[in-house]
């Protein structure tokens, strides 16, 4: 069931066009993540969801109740949707205990049974409540500001870069640990993030943004191996984009022939490969064999960081002789992410192998 319904919002602060005309639908208790740079309309769109902004046109639903439209606008304490910022926004100068509670009336019945259940529910020891923010790390920081989220059990949960603060390891340890409890709760959420690998994994739903407006919105593995254009495709992780003529399900392209998802598509286009789509053959005795339909190059650099190394390829002319001409990329060479530890020598010759087909893009 549509849960969340967002139809042609656009927002402007003066001369710039926050959003520019944005559509929008989220299935209750489902996750969506919203992945873009920093100044593409990210987080002015959740603050009009939330009500801290109001749009200029166009209309916000919840749960089959209109938020925004021409004619109404819910205030924010009224529309039952729970706020995270990147930062936490915890209040320094109160206590966990405070700061949890701090959305339930002093005055009301069970108030301290109920933080003692927000605590538990996000994972953090009671001890912690006598302690002030500052004293805590930067990931139970960010699960009292999801406690304190909670506690007025929000139907809609937004969620603002919430982990970009943190290191990796507890980044991806607390990530994991919200989505089991918003999942347990059966919280509708939306993340806000510029992380790809964070959006693909934690949500059910992606939506690409730029200058204002989605790119493209689908599931991670329709967006990751199926994405509409270059654009959204370097958006959600490396990317391996050629030019390349197509024909009955086979692309013509610099790394040779390769098969397409689109076998019904004819003529000049653009394909994509994924990195782990590729790998690379060692040559016999270093020089490129005569068969037909692969590509040869020169390892022209590798730079070593352990369990992964970063290599550059230089494609060789018909797999014959010394002369090198570069894949005709925005970045001058090919360059290839791989984890084999069987890692090839600088200036040695290599096949490359492609596992699947290339997807075309629409553009």
């Amino acid at each position: 069931m549509t849960f969340l319904i967002l139809q042609s919002v656009r927002k402007r602060y003066g001369h710039i066009t926050a959003l520019d005309g944005v559509d929008l639908e989220v299935t209750a208790g489902s996750r969506t993540a919203i992945v873009g740079p920093s100044g593409c309309g990210k987080t002015t769109l959740l603050r009009v969801t939330a009500g801290f902004e109001l749009p200029d046109t166009g209309c916000l639903m919840l749960d089959g109740a209109v938020l925004t439209d021409a004619r109404t606008a819910v205030p924010a304490h009224q529309r039952g949707i729970g706020f995270v910022a990147q930062d936490g926004g915890l209040f320094p100068h109160l206590n966990i205990a405070d700061n949890v509670g701090f959305g339930i009336h002093r005055q009301e019945p069970g108030r301290t049974k109920r933080i003692a259940e927000l605590m538990a529910m996000v994972e953090l020891p009671l001890v912690l409540l006598r302690r002030k923010p500052h004293e805590l790390s930067g990931g139970q920081q960010q699960r009292v500001a999801l406690a304190r989220a909670l506690a007025r059990r929000p139907r809609l949960m937004l969620l603002d870069e919430p982990f970009s603060a943190l290191d990796t390891e507890l980044r991806t340890a607390t990530r994991k640990a919200v989505a089991n409890l918003l999942d347990a709760a059966g919280m509708t959420t939306i993340l806000v993030t510029h992380d790809h690998a964070e959006a693909l994994s934690f949500a059910d739903q992606v939506a690409v943004m730029r200058e204002g407006a989605f790119l493209q919105v689908g599931s991670p593995h329709e967006l990751y191996l199926r994405p509409r254009t270059a654009t959204i495709a370097t958006s959600l992780g490396e990317a391996i984009v050629l030019p390349a003529e197509l024909s009955h399900g086979w692309a013509e392209c610099e790394l040779g022939r390769i098969a397409v998802d689109e076998p019904n598509r004819f003529g000049k286009a653009q394909i994509m490969l994924r990195p782990e789509q590729i790998s690379l053959k060692p040559t016999s005795g270093g020089e490129p064999s005569s068969e037909s339909g692969t590509a040869f190059c020169r390892v022209a650099e590798i730079d070593f960081a352990g369990a992964v190394y970063t290599i550059a390829l230089q494609l060789l002319t018909d797999g014959a002789g010394p002369r090198v001409r570069d894949v005709p990329q925005a970045m001058g060479r090919l360059l290839l992410r791989q984890s084999s530890p069987l890692m090839p020598s600088e200036g040695t010759t290599v096949q490359i192998l492609v596992a699947g087909k290339a997807h075309v893009l629409a553009s």
